[in-house]
């Protein structure tokens, strides 16, 4: 496979799954504003620092007002990590690769991106968002069904999955830095009624609510976070997105189990290993806003890795002319 399809496939895999986690945690945060009792304010600035975004925002935004979180998360075109920015960009990678995908899946970013630009203009969006939203989540998950479906489960399949597993295991890293870091108002709050709100919200932006209390029951900050972060079969956990990830890793190189042959393969399988390893107990005695921050940086450098190893451009050595 070419590396420039590799690539294309790979990151069309993130942005849409990007753009699905953004949709999640805005329809959220608006439910949760609605049980904050006067604390509603407070509760934007933390999705600008989920994203990662807070000096792109800064440079165009007074304060981080609902209306203005909201406009930048979904619809500027300066930030590269909003909900339009993302539909964009996937579908300029779908575009330059249309006979690698089927065509279900080019009209499937096609018309959702057309929406996301319709509803940039249109002023009762931003009064009722939460269709717009619902729209988003269902559209991304359609999407994910064509690929599973539709697409031969070959090389481009794995690197679509490969990228979409990257990106899910990053964001809910940073739900819960957020949360646990930021996002509570203050000391006093931890294990009043405000405290579980959020907690339950940062299960709702996971879609996590409903499987967690199937498994742990009561709102408990350390079996959320153990949830999230190493729980084995829910699809949007940290551990289980690493299972993905590498196993379509191996797939693409040929690696076989406990073995790597590349950077991106051993970075993979140590933090994959640590996690399998952990216990909840020790990663929060240790400071879990520090090990989640860790995460954050090594799977940075696994997406680095990646890069360097399959999409890099490289000149011709003098032997091989």
């Amino acid at each position: 496979m070419l590396s420039r399809v590799a690539n294309s496939i790979y990151w069309i895999g993130r942005y849409i799954e990007r753009a699905e986690n953004v949709a999640r945690s805005i329809e959220v945060n608006l439910h949760m504003t609605l049980d904050m009792y006067g604390e509603e304010n407070t509760q934007w600035r933390p999705l600008v620092t989920i994203m990662g975004d807070n000096t792109v925002f800064d440079s165009g935004y007074d304060n981080a007002s609902q209306e203005n979180v909201i406009r930048f998360l979904a619809f500027e075109r300066q930030n590269p990590n909003s909900i339009l920015s993302c539909l964009n960009a996937a579908r300029e990678n779908a575009r330059t690769i249309r006979s690698t995908i089927t065509t279900e899946m080019w009209e499937q970013i096609n018309r959702m991106y057309l929406y996301v630009n319709r509803a940039a203009h249109d002023p009762e969006v931003l009064e009722s968002p939460h269709e717009f939203y619902t729209r988003m989540k269902l559209g991304s998950l359609l999407f994910q069904g064509l690929t599973e479906a539709a697409m031969t489960h070959g090389e481009a399949w794995h690197f679509s999955r490969l990228g979409r597993a990257i990106e899910r295991a990053d964001k809910t890293t940073r739900l819960l830095d957020v949360k646990y870091f930021a996002l509570l108002p203050s000391v006093d709050h931890v294990g009043m009624s405000v405290d579980d709100i959020q907690w339950a919200a940062v299960l709702r932006s996971a879609s996590a609510l409903e499987m967690y209390r199937q498994k742990y029951g009561e709102i408990n900050p350390n079996y959320i976070a153990e949830f999230l972060l190493l729980d084995r079969q829910f699809p949007r956990a940290v551990l289980h997105c690493l299972n993905l990830a590498e196993g379509s890793l191996r797939s693409i190189t040929g690696s076989r189990e406990g073995m790597f042959q590349n950077i991106p393969e051993q970075r993979l399988g140590q933090l994959r290993s640590d996690l399998m390893y952990a216990g909840i107990d020790e990663i929060i005695a240790d400071g879990l806003h520090e090990y989640l921050d860790s995460c954050q940086l090594r799977l940075n450098g696994i997406g680095d890795a990646i890069y360097e190893t399959f999409f890099a451009l490289r000149p011709k050595s003098a032997s091989a002319r």
